[in-house]
């Protein structure tokens, strides 16, 4: 079964730059597929995931952390995820956090915000195993917001807009 990577903290605001398409040329043994441009790869053969990070990892510019999820997994947020139904204006973005390792203690109460639940930019609203989701304001102290989210959990994330998700599940059922 295919998994998916997602590199935390690449290409944003212009740190850890490099570019995932030629990387996924440089691992096409693996069969991989980039999606987007901040480090998000569809390794459809992966074989040993050790062996695939070691690959990965070597081949980056950078050190970063990596964090693999079953492709099976992913596929699930499909139908599982707290968005569905759920009516999305133009002025808020649905987000999906990845968990970079386990959680040292309880979560806080969901639905929580960032700052504050009165006056949130950043909006927690559910968990399913190692994925995190939420909705974001546009707004540009949100950038801020989202980095407190690790904080808030207790554990670095990285994190994926719910549009970059639904790219990544259409790569997975082909």
């Amino acid at each position: 079964m295919a998994i998916v990577a997602f590199l935390r903290g690449a290409n944003v605001g212009g740190h850890r730059r490099f570019r995932p398409s030629l990387l996924a040329k440089e691992l096409q043994r693996f069969d991989v597929v980039n999606v987007g441009a901040t480090g998000l790869f569809v390794v459809r053969n992966p074989g040993s995931v050790q062996t695939f990070r070691s690959e990965l990892v070597g081949r980056l510019p950078f050190d970063t952390q990596v964090v693999f999820c079953e492709g099976a997994d992913v596929l699930a947020l499909e139908s599982r995820s707290p968005f569905q139904g759920t009516p999305v204006d133009q002025d808020h973005v649905r987000f999906v956090s990845i968990l970079t390792g386990p959680v040292p203690g309880r979560l806080p109460a969901m639905p929580f915000g960032i700052p504050s639940n009165d006056d949130w930019y950043v909006r927690i609203v559910g968990r399913k195993n190692q994925f995190v989701f939420g909705v974001y304001r546009r707004h540009m102290k949100t950038i801020s917001y989202l980095g407190r989210i690790d904080k808030a959990l207790g554990v670095p994330v990285t994190t994926r807009n719910w549009n970059t998700i639904g790219a990544v599940l259409k790569v997975l059922k082909t």
